[in-house]
């Protein structure tokens, strides 16, 4: 599905992840594609209100605590300035799609990492 919302489509997500060589491109691509799947189902479910914004960024969430494991084989973890690169591009999401209003800290509540 084709993101219709603009400003998600001209963004490259986790992009300062990709300018430092700690984080393996491969793996750092897997996180963008996660962000661009949240950014398709918040077009295709239109959630109304924070709470139904909320289900799908902790699922989202979830996807990325699977990474974890994929940064780690590579030598590499989403350590404290992957977490706000990662957490800055959650907030960018719920803003895109005019949650303004959302708290970035719930956005990713259910973070392992």
């Amino acid at each position: 599905m084709p993101i219709t919302n603009q400003r998600v489509a001209e963004h490259v997500f986790l992009r300062h992840m990709y300018g430092d060589s700690y984080y393996p491109d491969h793996v750092v691509g897997q996180g963008g594609a996660i962000l661009l799947r949240l950014c398709e189902r918040i077009e295709a479910d239109q959630p109304s209100d924070l709470k139904a914004l909320y289900a799908l960024t902790q699922a989202a969430t979830e996807e990325f605590n699977l990474l974890e494991a994929e940064f780690e084989a590579a030598g590499s973890e989403i350590e404290t300035v992957a977490r706000e690169w990662i957490a800055e591009d959650f907030w960018f999401v719920a803003s895109a799609y005019g949650f303004t209003d959302a708290d970035v800290e719930e956005l990713i509540a259910g973070r392992d990492w």
